[in-house]
């Protein structure tokens, strides 16, 4: 009889010691705690690397010592996909500049954002943030410190996370569930729950905006430039290997490609962007490497030290007594938050997986059937069998990305960016107190008790 698919191919079925957890709660404090007890010692990208890499080689060690290469293979395969999909749509993004005559506005700074969300779900949040972000801190550059932060802040939500919600190419999680057997189009109908998700947020944007709009001083204001050409691309071939990225991305799901065709290509584009973009395209978009180079180093660490807590989860989430669709919206958007939301949407459908199993034998089907409809549809059977569950997993895991800096992927690119652009963003605790906590999770609870409750 066919076993029901598991997470991790080597050493599923371990469970690691809870202590294993300590060197991901270490590395999320230091990220958090170290930008505001020692600013200009972290500033560097080698201060960084030493931080994170002195967390996470002992903890790789004494995991391949205790259990072998699988998991920690495994894991490391993924954060080489996840940043060269993020470097090749920076590099490639990076060689594009919108010329526009933004005024950064509430009702313009909320049809960027609005566009930016639609946007997300053809080339991926990723690629919507880093095509959009630049001219959007442009466009606001004159406005005070304080009205630049929200409006950054407000991007990461929107465009940067809860935008890519009704397509596999808008986020990780939800490509990751079409390769396990979710049909490409049954994420738009997640459409009703991303209108309300985004539209309340670009209300609250809009108004909040306004506000701050009105008690600046009318000399603070942005101007028009005067420029006849309001609108104007340069750097339009990187466009195409923007789209050639996607194109890759989704070539892996339609072909099954294993580890290896996808990521070449994806530098490959990278690299003809760099060498057909002229550099004054770049400097014109105030290009520089450090902002990727940051994501990839923090990264590199937390995808590392967060092995055991994800093997952890892989064995004991079936006894973490989930049985609605509102359980599994808030276990997968909470731990979204902290962990990558790719693995943690897998671990958490496995789990919906395992309990609809159970219930399909348990209501008289031959386990013989069932196991055989799992080996032909993998995921797909929470389409047909528990579809609230699977869209509680793909909104949590998707919403609650913008809860911190590290939920996403784009979200610490972005931060970055914005700092390069002189934005003074609040540290990882002030985002989540002052911006998240307020505003992000009473919205959840609004949409957990709407669209979950059953």
């Amino acid at each position: 009889m066919p076993a029901v698919p598991v997470l991790l191919a080597a050493g599923s079925d371990v469970l690691p010691p809870l202590w294993s957890v300590a060197p991901f709660v270490l590395t999320l404090l230091g990220i958090a705690v170290l930008p505001l007890v020692a600013p200009h010692w972290w500033e560097s990208n080698r201060n960084r690397a030493i931080f994170v890499w002195g967390i996470a080689v002992p903890t790789a060690v004494w995991w391949v010592v205790s259990y072998g290469w699988g998991n920690l293979l495994h894991e490391w395969q993924q954060y080489i996909s996840f940043i060269l999909l993020l470097g090749s749509l920076y590099v490639a993004s990076g060689g594009i500049f919108l010329r526009a005559d933004l005024r950064g506005k509430p009702g313009v700074n909320v049809a960027v954002c609005a566009i930016g969300a639609v946007l997300a779900n053809l080339i991926g949040t990723t690629g919507a943030s880093m095509l959009l972000i630049r001219p959007y801190l442009k466009a606001n550059e004159h406005r005070p410190m304080k009205s630049r932060v929200v409006t950054v802040v407000f991007f990461i939500f929107t465009v940067s996370n809860m935008g890519g919600c009704l397509t596999p190419l808008g986020d990780p999680p939800l490509f990751l569930g079409f390769l396990k057997g979710v049909p490409f189009e049954w994420t738009l109908k997640l459409w009703p729950e991303w209108l309300f998700g985004v539209g309340s947020v670009l209300l609250i944007f809009l108004v909040w905006d306004a506000l701050n709009f009105r008690k600046e001083p009318a000399g603070d204001r942005p101007q028009a430039s005067g420029e006849e050409a309001s609108f104007g691309i340069e750097g339009k071939r990187n466009i195409v290997l923007l789209l050639g990225v996607v194109a890759a991305v989704l070539c892996k799901g339609i072909f099954k490609w294993p580890f290896g065709p996808q990521e070449l290509l994806m530098a490959v584009m990278a690299a003809v962007s760099m060498r057909i973009t002229p550099t004054e395209v770049r400097r014109k978009n105030h290009y520089s490497w450090g902002p990727i180079l940051e994501v990839a180093i923090l990264f590199s660490g937390i995808f590392t030290v967060m092995v055991p807590a994800l093997a952890i989860l892989n064995v004991k989430g079936a006894d973490l007594g989930l049985t609605s669709p509102v359980h599994y919206f808030w276990v997968t958007g909470g731990l979204s938050s902290f962990l990558d939301n790719a693995p943690t949407y897998l671990v958490f459908g496995q789990t919906a997986m395992s309990d609809t199993v159970q219930r399909m034998i348990e209501s008289g089907i031959p386990p013989e059937v069932v196991h055989a409809q799992v080996a032909d549809d993998g995921f797909g059977l929470l389409v047909t069998n528990a579809e609230t569950k699977l869209a509680a997993i793909s909104v949590g895991a998707v919403f609650m990305g913008a809860n911190t800096y590290i939920g996403n992927g784009p979200n610490f690119m972005v931060k970055a960016i914005a700092e390069e652009s002189g934005v003074r963003m609040p540290s990882f605790f002030g985002y989540f107190v002052r911006f998240s906590l307020p505003i992000l999770v009473p919205l959840f609870i609004v949409v957990s008790w709407i669209f979950f409750r059953s």
